[in-house]
Parts: C-alpha cells; sequence; structure tokens
C-alpha cells in the first residue's frame, strides 16, 4: 500500500516483477489527480507547442522578427497546460520546497522525451536552465535540474546565473526586456536540450539559446514540463 504523492489518498497498486527491480515506474500519483493534470492535445504552434490552429503563433513569428530570421532556439516541446491544478502544483513543488512532488512527472517526462527527441537522443547534451546561488539558497532545489535528472543521470552544468528578480513577478513587457542573466563555464560543439519547468514568453530559454549559440552550439532545442 502506498499513497498518492499529492492527495496522500492511498494506492492500490499491483506491481509487475519487474517494477520490483525499477522502483521509479511504479505508480506514484492518484487517478483523480492524474486526470486533473491537463496534457497539451490538439494543433499547436510547431515553434513553442501553444494550442494553435496553424503552423506558428504570433509570439514566434515575433521571436523571429526579433532575431531577424535567425531564432536561437529551433523548437520547445511542452507537455502539460497550465490549469488551476498544475499551478497548485508548481506553488508547492517550486516555491514551498516541496522537491518530492517532482516525482508525479517522472515516468511521462523520461517517455515522451525518448519520442519527442529520438532522432536527436543520442548526440544532443542536456542543459537544465540554473538558478542563481541565491535562488538555489531560498528554494533549496532546482525544478529544472530535477525533471534534467529524470531523462539523464548527469545533466550538464553549463551555465550558470547571475541573481535578478523573479520572473514570476514581472509583466510579459518587463519579461521582454530582460537582460540574459547567463553566462557560459565553457564552449559547446553539439546540439543541445534546455530544459526548465515552464516556457511561458520564451525569453528566459532564448537568453540560454543565444549565448550557447554565440559560443559554437549548432542547434537548441527546449524541453518543458509546461506551457505558459
Amino acid at each position: 500500500m502506498t499513497n498518492c504523492l499529492w492527495c496522500d489518498a492511498q494506492l492500490i497498486v499491483q506491481v509487475h516483477w519487474t517494477e520490483v527491480f525499477n522502483p521509479q515506474a511504479q505508480v506514484n500519483v492518484c487517478q483523480v489527480c492524474k486526470n486533473a493534470i491537463e496534457k497539451i492535445k490538439g494543433p499547436v504552434c510547431r515553434k513553442c507547442s501553444r494550442p494553435f490552429y496553424g503552423e506558428i503563433c504570433d509570439d514566434c513569428t515575433s521571436w523571429k522578427s526579433i532575431y531577424n530570421d535567425e531564432d536561437p532556439l529551433s523548437k520547445n516541446v511542452s507537455l502539460f497546460s497550465y490549469n488551476s491544478f498544475m499551478k497548485e502544483v508548481m506553488i508547492r513543488w517550486k516555491y514551498q520546497g516541496d522537491y518530492i512532488l517532482g516525482e508525479i512527472f517522472r515516468q511521462l517526462f523520461a517517455k515522451q522525451f525518448k519520442q519527442k527527441f529520438s532522432e536527436k537522443i543520442k548526440h544532443v547534451k542536456i542543459v537544465p536552465i540554473p538558478l542563481s546561488d541565491e535562488r538555489s539558497k531560498e528554494r533549496g532545489f532546482n525544478q529544472a535540474l530535477e525533471l534534467a535528472s529524470f531523462i539523464h543521470p548527469s545533466p550538464s552544468l553549463l551555465l550558470e546565473r547571475h541573481h535578478s528578480e523573479k520572473q514570476a513577478k514581472k509583466s510579459k513587457i518587463q519579461r521582454m526586456n530582460t537582460k540574459n542573466p547567463f553566462y557560459l563555464k565553457e564552449s559547446i560543439n553539439k546540439p543541445v536540450v534546455l530544459v526548465d519547468d515552464i516556457y511561458t514568453t520564451g525569453r528566459t530559454l532564448r537568453h540560454a539559446a543565444h549565448l550557447l549559440k554565440g559560443n559554437g552550439c549548432p542547434k537548441i532545442y527546449a524541453y518543458t514540463l509546461i506551457r505558459g
């Protein structure tokens, strides 16, 4: 007998013999909570996973213009919508330090990565979006690094970050106009998949992608849990 990581409801789980040797594959969330997590379905922008009827949404068209037709971020893949349930999960997980809640997403995050990036998986570096030292101490962990560890045992910590005001406190215009907070520990000549918890405007990911692109990285993708 085990309990749902979110609502603490008891789970009656029949464990297959293969799962005895792979605890990470076991069920850790009840069906009610699982149903509350809204997967992104239907037509989406092929660049950012935003629900959209057409090829490229208005936001991505704007990014193309801002970067003079050379958007440093080739593509973002997101799995879930930012609904009310996910907002509650994020508050407890990201801002209140409930690290274990990330396990809710482990199985699907790893599975979808293999499907979405199957042609690139052998050649890319997995790079989580970093927190500043101050923010890391405040929260106790980096949720992007936790997500990255679900798809690779040793993510590449190529990026570091200067401390700045929280993105959640900024308006869309303020986010779009933020200075690049990242710096690179070493150059790289392999494709990169940036991992983060949420894609909102795409500004943070493009800051990182622009820096990588200017230091030898040939192609940058993003893999995010949520599309805001």
